[in-house]
C-alpha cells in the first residue's frame, strides 16, 4: 500500500499546519484554562475550506477526499483538541449527516451557510438515561398535522450554546425502540428550545463548548425531519461513523504533539552538566518553534528511532 500523499494533500497539511500553528495555539492555553471556546476560529476556518471539507462544491463545500480532512483534524489536533472537538461535530456529525440524509432543498439550504461558519451546527443525542443505549431516549415527539411536537432534555451537547441549528433525536413510539426515533433539523431560535451551558472539566477539552437543551413543546415543520419517518437510529448511527475519523484523526495529532513535548524537554532539560537527549544525537541546531513548519510530508521534529 502506498502512503505518500498527492501534491494536492500535502497542501491541505500545509495550510492546515499554518492554520494549528500560528492561528490555533497561541490562544491555546488561555482558551483551555478559561473554558472558553475561541469562537473566533469559527469563520477563519470557513475561510481555509476546513468547514467544508469533504462536502461537494455544488453545496458550497471544499469536495476534500476523506485523508486530506483526515490531516485537517490531524494537524488541528495537535494544538488544541477543543478546536478539532468544534470541527468534528460542526462537519462529521452535522453536515455530513444532512449530506447524507437531507433532501435536495435541505442540503441547499444549510450546507452552504455551515461551509462558511455562517452557520454552526450541534449534533443533540445524548441524554442524562440514554448514551450508547440511543433507543432508550426519553425526548418524546408526535405529530400534529403538518408540525411535530418535540419534549425533552439533552446533555452533553457539544457546540450546543454558541449553534444556529441542531440536528434533534426523539423517540416517537417507545415499544418499537430503536425504529421509533426520527431526526429533525432545528433551529436554535425555534420557540421552546432552551440551552444551559455546562461547564466541562473534561481533560483536554476544557474550551470545548458543552449545553443542556431542553425542548418544551417545540413544534417543528414535518419538511424539518431528516430521513424518513423511523429512520432517526441510521441517521444517528451513519452521522457517529463521520465523527470517529475527528476523534481518531484527532487523536494522532494529539500523539504528535506529545511526542513534540517530549523531545523538546529532553534538549533542553539539563542533567550532570547536559541535556538529558543523549548529546550524541541531538541536533540544537533546529529551533523548536520552526520545526513545525517543514516541509509537508517531513516530521516535525528530528527523534532517534527506539
Amino acid at each position: 500500500m502506498d502512503f505518500t500523499l498527492t501534491e494536492e494533500q500535502k497542501q491541505v497539511q500545509l495550510r492546515a499546519r499554518e492554520f494549528a500553528f500560528k492561528e490555533v495555539l497561541p490562544t491555546a492555553k488561555e482558551t483551555d484554562e478559561r473554558g472558553e471556546f475561541p469562537i473566533h476560529l469559527v469563520k477563519r476556518m470557513g475561510e481555509l475550506g476546513f468547514l467544508g471539507g469533504p462536502i461537494p462544491p455544488r453545496y458550497g463545500g471544499s469536495g476534500m477526499d476523506y485523508l486530506s480532512f483526515a490531516l485537517v483534524y490531524e494537524e488541528i489536533g495537535w494544538a488544541c483538541s477543543s478546536v478539532r472537538g468544534f470541527l468534528a461535530v460542526h462537519l462529521g456529525l452535522h453536515s455530513m449527516c444532512i449530506l447524507d440524509w437531507g433532501t435536495e432543498e435541505q442540503r441547499m439550504t444549510y450546507l452552504p451557510k455551515l461551509a462558511t461558519g455562517e452557520y454552526i451546527g450541534c449534533y443533540a443525542l445524548t441524554e442524562p438515561s440514554a448514551g450508547s443505549d440511543v433507543a432508550s431516549m426519553e425526548t418524546r415527539c408526535h405529530q400534529d398535522g403538518d408540525r411535530w411536537v418535540i419534549n425533552g432534555l439533552k446533555h452533553w451537547i457539544s457546540n450546543g450554546n454558541v449553534a444556529h441549528t441542531a440536528l434533534v433525536f426523539a423517540q416517537s413510539d417507545p415499544t418499537l425502540r430503536h425504529k421509533g426515533i426520527n431526526a429533525f433539523i432545528v433551529k436554535t431560535d425555534t420557540p421552546g428550545f432552551i440551552r444551559e451551558k455546562m461547564v466541562n472539566k473534561e481533560l483536554g477539552h476544557r474550551a470545548s463548548d458543552h449545553a443542556r437543551l431542553i425542548f418544551e413543546n417545540m413544534r417543528v415543520h414535518e419538511s424539518q425531519m431528516l430521513g424518513p419517518v423511523g429512520s432517526g437510529f441510521k441517521v444517528a448511527m451513519a452521522a457517529l461513523d463521520h465523527g470517529r475519523l475527528g476523534v481518531a484523526a484527532g487523536a494522532v495529532g494529539v500523539l504528535h504533539a506529545c511526542v513534540d513535548a517530549c523531545v523538546k524537554f529532553s534538549r533542553y532539560r539539563v542533567q550532570f552538566g547536559q541535556p538529558i537527549e543523549d548529546a550524541a544525537t541531538a541536533t540544537p541546531d533546529i529551533q523548536h518553534k520552526n520545526a513545525f513548519l517543514q516541509p509537508v510530508g517531513q516530521p516535525r521534529h528530528k527523534r532517534q528511532d527506539v
